[in-house]
C-alpha cells in the first residue's frame, strides 16, 4: 500500500468521525434544551464533553461494550430523535444504535425504528412531574459539586432546581469567596459556565439561575418561603446534624418538605442508590442518608459478587485519599493518627463502611472487616475487597460477571468497568460512577474460592452524582429511560 495514500485515507476517514461527532454534539444540547431529552452513550455523559472524547466512548463501545457502534448511527439517531415529539427522558443513544446495527432489517428506516423504540415516550405519555427546589445546606466539597450537577441540568427537562445555598456567614467577602470556590476548583477544574455575585440581592446566579445566599446559625431559623422556595429538599452536607432528631430541625423550617444527608446517618434509611432505594417508605419517611462514598463504592460490586457467588466473609482496606477532617501539618486531633500530617504520611484510620454496608445488604451482616490508610492525594480512592465465596469462580466468570452488571440490570449508573492496563487514581477523577470495577487487578486463588477485587472511586464527584440520583428519586421527579 502506498504510505501517502494510507496517510491520507486514514486523515479523510477521522476527519468525517470529527463532523460526525460536532453533528452528535450540537443534537445532544438541542435536545437536552428544547426537549429535555438528555442522551448518553452506554451510561457515559455527552453533554459537556470534547469531540474527541465523544470519538474516544464510541471506542470504549467497541473493546468493553462488544457493540461496535460507528459515530455516523448515533449522530444519524440523534437527528432522527429531534424530529419525534417526545416527553422529557434520559435515553442512551448507543444501546439505540447498537439495537439498529443489529435490527435495521426490520424496520423501514431509522424513524420507524425510533417509534418502536420509544413507543410510549410520547409527549403526554412520560411521567408527570413538577420539577422541586433543591436547598444546600452547607457549601463545603460537596456541596460545591452538587451545586455543579444541579445547574447544569437546566432546560424544559429540569428535575431539580437549586434556590439557596445556606451558610452561617454571609457578609460580602464571603459570597464572594465561596462563588470562586465553586467557579474554581484544583481537582475537578474550573466550572464550565458563568458565576457572578449579585451583592446587592444577596445572590449568585449560575448560569442565569438565581441561587440566594442564606446566612443562617440553625436549620430551623430560615423561613425559606419568603425567598420563593416551596416544598424543598434540604441537602444536609454539614456532617454537622447526622441523627434523626437533630435532621429533623430542618422540617421546622417554613418551606421544606424533605432532608437528605449526604454522609452516614443515625435512626434514618442509609441507602445506596441503585440497590436499596426501593425499600424506602416514601409516604412516611422524609430524612435519608446517602450513606458514605466507601458505601457507595463497595457496595455494587459486593451485591454483585454475593448475589452470584455468595460471600462467607471477607475483609476490605480501603486506600483513601486526604481530607479536609485531617491536618495538613501534625496537629492536635480528635482521632488518632489523624492528626498526623495527610500531605506527607499514609495514615491507617478507621472506617465504618464494613458495617455500613449491611444497612444496605443485610445478607452480609457480621461477615465483613473494614479498615482504611489515607493517603496523600487528594482525591480518588481505591478499595481492596478480600472476600471468601461459597461458589468456586475464575478471573475470567469474575469479570463477566462485573461487566454485565454494568452493561445491564439496576447497577449500570453505579459500576464502570474498566480494563485499562495502566489506570491509577488520578484516572477515575471525573467519573460518574460510584465504583469503578478494575478488571486488569481481579484476583483469584487457585480453588476459586477466595478472590481480591479491587475498586476504584471518585469519594467526591461519583459520591456526589449518586446523592443526586437518590434526590430525584425521594423527590418523586423522575423521567422516562431507555437504558
Amino acid at each position: 500500500m502506498d504510505t501517502a495514500l494510507g496517510y491520507e485515507t486514514e486523515l479523510k476517514s477521522h476527519i468525517e468521525r470529527e463532523r460526525a461527532a460536532v453533528s452528535l454534539s450540537g443534537k445532544v444540547g438541542e435536545l437536552l434544551y428544547d426537549k429535555g431529552i438528555e442522551l448518553v452513550l452506554f451510561r457515559n455523559h455527552l453533554m459537556d464533553i470534547t469531540i474527541s472524547e465523544i470519538l474516544n466512548l464510541h471506542e470504549y463501545s467497541r473493546t468493553v461494550v462488544n457493540k461496535p457502534v460507528d459515530i455516523f448511527t448515533t449522530s444519524d439517531l440523534a437527528e432522527e430523535l429531534m424530529k419525534l415529539d417526545l416527553a422529557p427522558a434520559k435515553i442512551d443513544i448507543g444501546k439505540l444504535a447498537s439495537e439498529y446495527i443489529s435490527e435495521k432489517g426490520n424496520y423501514a428506516s431509522k424513524a420507524d425504528f425510533l417509534m418502536n423504540k420509544l413507543k410510549g415516550f410520547e409527549t403526554g405519555n412520560g411521567i408527570p412531574f413538577e420539577p422541586r427546589d433543591v436547598i444546600l445546606y452547607g457549601f463545603g466539597r460537596i456541596g460545591r459539586l452538587a451545586a455543579r450537577e444541579l445547574i447544569k441540568q437546566a432546560g424544559k427537562g429540569q428535575q431539580l432546581r437549586l434556590r439557596a445555598i445556606v451558610t452561617r456567614s454571609n457578609s460580602e467577602a464571603d459570597m464572594i469567596k465561596r462563588a470562586s470556590l465553586l467557579k474554581n476548583d484544583s481537582v475537578h477544574g474550573a466550572f464550565k459556565g458563568s458565576v457572578e455575585v449579585d451583592l446587592e440581592n444577596e445572590s449568585i446566579i449560575l448560569n442565569g439561575q438565581i441561587v440566594k445566599m442564606i446566612c443562617a446559625k440553625n436549620p430551623e431559623d430560615v423561613d425559606y418561603t419568603a425567598y420563593g422556595i416551596n416544598n424543598a429538599l434540604v441537602i444536609d452536607n454539614t456532617g454537622v446534624f447526622t441523627t434523626k432528631e437533630a435532621l429533623s430541625r430542618h422540617l421546622k423550617s417554613k418551606g421544606t418538605s424533605r432532608v437528605l444527608l449526604t454522609a452516614p446517618g443515625k435512626e434514618i434509611p442509609n441507602v445506596v442508590y441503585g440497590i436499596n432505594q426501593d425499600d424506602i417508605d416514601l409516604a412516611n419517611e422524609r430524612i435519608y442518608s446517602a450513606a458514605s462514598c466507601t458505601t457507595n463504592a463497595i457496595s455494587p460490586v459486593l451485591k454483585v459478587v454475593n448475589d452470584k457467588l455468595g460471600v462467607i466473609k471477607g475483609h476490605i482496606e480501603t486506600v483513601h485519599a486526604y481530607t479536609n477532617d485531617q491536618n495538613l501539618l501534625d496537629n492536635m486531633h480528635n482521632k488518632p493518627r489523624r492528626g498526623r500530617s495527610a500531605a506527607i504520611n499514609m495514615v491507617i484510620t478507621s472506617t465504618g463502611a464494613g458495617n455500613a454496608v449491611t444497612k444496605v445488604i443485610p445478607e452480609l451482616k457480621d461477615k465483613l472487616t473494614a479498615n482504611a490508610v489515607r493517603v496523600p492525594t487528594p482525591n480518588g480512592s481505591l478499595a481492596i475487597l478480600s472476600l471468601e465465596v461459597e461458589k468456586g469462580t475464575t478471573v475470567d466468570e469474575l469479570n463477566e460477571m462485573m461487566k454485565d452488571a454494568a452493561l445491564n440490570g439496576d447497577l449500570v449508573n453505579q459500576i464502570y468497568y474498566a480494563n485499562d492496563p495502566e489506570l491509577v487514581s488520578s484516572d477515575i477523577i471525573g467519573n460518574v460512577c460510584c465504583s469503578v470495577f478494575d478488571s486488569n487487578a481481579t484476583i483469584v486463588s487457585k480453588d476459586g474460592k477466595n478472590v481480591v477485587i479491587y475498586a476504584w472511586y471518585d469519594n467526591e464527584f461519583g459520591y456526589t452524582k449518586q446523592v443526586i440520583r437518590l434526590a430525584k428519586y425521594v423527590t418523586k421527579v423522575r423521567r422516562a429511560i431507555y437504558y
